[in-house]
């Protein structure tokens, strides 16, 4: 059986699509684990050695996500957390992409416990 063109077009976008979407959660993946886990811990608890030192919220928990807006998570991972004039988290700005920054705030987002 013969699939008419406009039938293969859409199959062969849906696996691009696929691939994509692979790929960017993976990089969110390695970006994650490559500059928050050490702090944030692999799954976001915050249940690290630095992580309990500096108090880092636990971004799991559904009453942190639904405090913490798209734009204020984006906000803090470019330009990082001064509190009391100490470093708390760095900023980010300037080795991430905003494509990069947009993907890690999504992966945050699935660390949510329902």
């Amino acid at each position: 059986m013969k699939l008419p063109t406009v039938a293969i077009t859409a199959l062969a976008a849906l696996c691009v699509g696929a691939f994509c979407c692979s790929a960017v959660a993976d990089d969110a993946t390695d970006t994650w684990n490559s500059h928050c886990a050490m702090c944030h811990g692999k799954d976001g608890t915050g249940q690290t050695m630095m992580g309990r030192r500096l108090q880092i919220k636990d971004l799991t928990d559904p009453k942190v996500q639904a405090a913490l807006t798209d734009e204020q998570a984006t906000k803090t991972i470019k330009e990082g957390v001064t509190e009391d004039g100490r470093t708390k988290m760095k900023a980010y700005a300037s080795q991430l992409s905003d494509d990069q920054i947009k993907s890690l705030v999504a992966y945050v987002r699935s660390l949510k416990k329902k």
